[in-house]
Protein backbone atom coordinates (compact mmCIF):
# COMPACT_ATOMS: atom_id res chain seq x y z
CA UNK A 1 0.00 0.00 0.00
CA UNK A 2 1.10 3.47 -0.96
CA UNK A 3 2.28 5.84 1.58
CA UNK A 4 -0.12 8.21 2.08
CA UNK A 5 2.15 11.31 2.29
CA UNK A 6 3.94 10.37 -1.30
CA UNK A 7 7.60 9.68 -1.65
CA UNK A 8 10.42 9.64 1.19
CA UNK A 9 12.61 12.57 0.54
CA UNK A 10 16.02 12.74 0.47
CA UNK A 11 17.62 15.36 3.15
CA UNK A 12 19.61 17.55 2.12
CA UNK A 13 23.58 18.59 3.36
CA UNK A 14 25.65 21.68 2.73
CA UNK A 15 29.52 20.89 2.15
CA UNK A 16 31.78 23.54 3.48
CA UNK A 17 31.91 25.91 0.73
CA UNK A 18 28.34 25.85 -0.19
CA UNK A 19 27.36 26.81 3.17
CA UNK A 20 29.19 29.71 2.81
CA UNK A 21 27.35 30.79 -0.81
CA UNK A 22 24.15 29.82 1.17
CA UNK A 23 25.12 32.13 4.16
CA UNK A 24 25.59 35.02 1.15
CA UNK A 25 22.34 35.03 -0.22
CA UNK A 26 20.58 37.97 1.12
CA UNK A 27 17.39 38.45 -1.01
CA UNK A 28 14.36 36.38 -0.47
CA UNK A 29 13.69 35.90 -3.92
CA UNK A 30 17.31 33.82 -4.15
CA UNK A 31 16.02 32.08 -0.77
CA UNK A 32 12.52 31.03 -2.70
CA UNK A 33 14.57 30.16 -5.70
CA UNK A 34 16.82 28.12 -3.66
CA UNK A 35 14.50 26.38 -1.95
CA UNK A 36 12.43 25.41 -5.08
CA UNK A 37 15.31 23.90 -6.21
CA UNK A 38 16.41 21.82 -3.38
CA UNK A 39 12.87 20.71 -3.00
CA UNK A 40 13.13 19.13 -6.73
CA UNK A 41 16.24 17.57 -6.09
CA UNK A 42 15.68 16.05 -2.84
CA UNK A 43 12.09 14.29 -3.94
CA UNK A 44 14.13 13.19 -7.03
CA UNK A 45 18.12 13.13 -6.39
CA UNK A 46 18.23 11.44 -10.17
CA UNK A 47 16.79 14.54 -11.93
CA UNK A 48 19.79 16.26 -12.71
CA UNK A 49 22.77 15.41 -15.41
CA UNK A 50 25.41 13.41 -14.82
CA UNK A 51 28.66 15.45 -14.58
CA UNK A 52 31.54 13.45 -16.23
CA UNK A 53 34.44 12.55 -14.65
CA UNK A 54 36.26 9.99 -12.53
CA UNK A 55 34.03 6.64 -10.99
CA UNK A 56 36.88 7.04 -7.85
CA UNK A 57 34.63 9.33 -6.27
CA UNK A 58 30.96 10.13 -5.63
CA UNK A 59 29.00 10.98 -8.91
CA UNK A 60 28.42 14.56 -9.29
CA UNK A 61 25.55 15.80 -10.54
CA UNK A 62 24.26 19.23 -11.65
CA UNK A 63 20.43 20.41 -11.82
CA UNK A 64 19.86 24.06 -13.20
CA UNK A 65 16.40 25.60 -13.19
CA UNK A 66 16.59 28.08 -16.16
CA UNK A 67 12.90 29.78 -14.96
CA UNK A 68 14.69 30.55 -11.37
CA UNK A 69 18.12 30.96 -12.61
CA UNK A 70 19.45 28.33 -10.05
CA UNK A 71 22.14 25.90 -10.66
CA UNK A 72 23.30 23.08 -8.45
CA UNK A 73 25.81 20.46 -8.00
CA UNK A 74 25.32 17.32 -6.14
CA UNK A 75 26.38 14.24 -5.11
CA UNK A 76 23.49 11.23 -3.39
CA UNK A 77 24.36 9.33 -1.01
CA UNK A 78 24.82 5.48 -1.54
CA UNK A 79 21.10 4.58 -0.23
CA UNK A 80 19.65 7.82 -1.88
CA UNK A 81 18.60 9.26 1.40
CA UNK A 82 21.45 12.64 1.59
CA UNK A 83 21.83 14.73 -1.18
CA UNK A 84 24.95 16.51 -0.44
CA UNK A 85 25.30 20.05 -2.75
CA UNK A 86 28.66 20.55 -3.26
CA UNK A 87 27.94 24.27 -5.07
CA UNK A 88 25.38 26.96 -5.82
CA UNK A 89 24.37 30.16 -7.74
CA UNK A 90 21.33 31.96 -7.97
Amino acid sequence: MPSPHGPRRARIAFSDSAAKQLESLTSEAEIHALDRALVVVSVDPEVGEPIPGSAAGPQLREYADEVEHVRLLYWVTALRTVVVVAYLEV
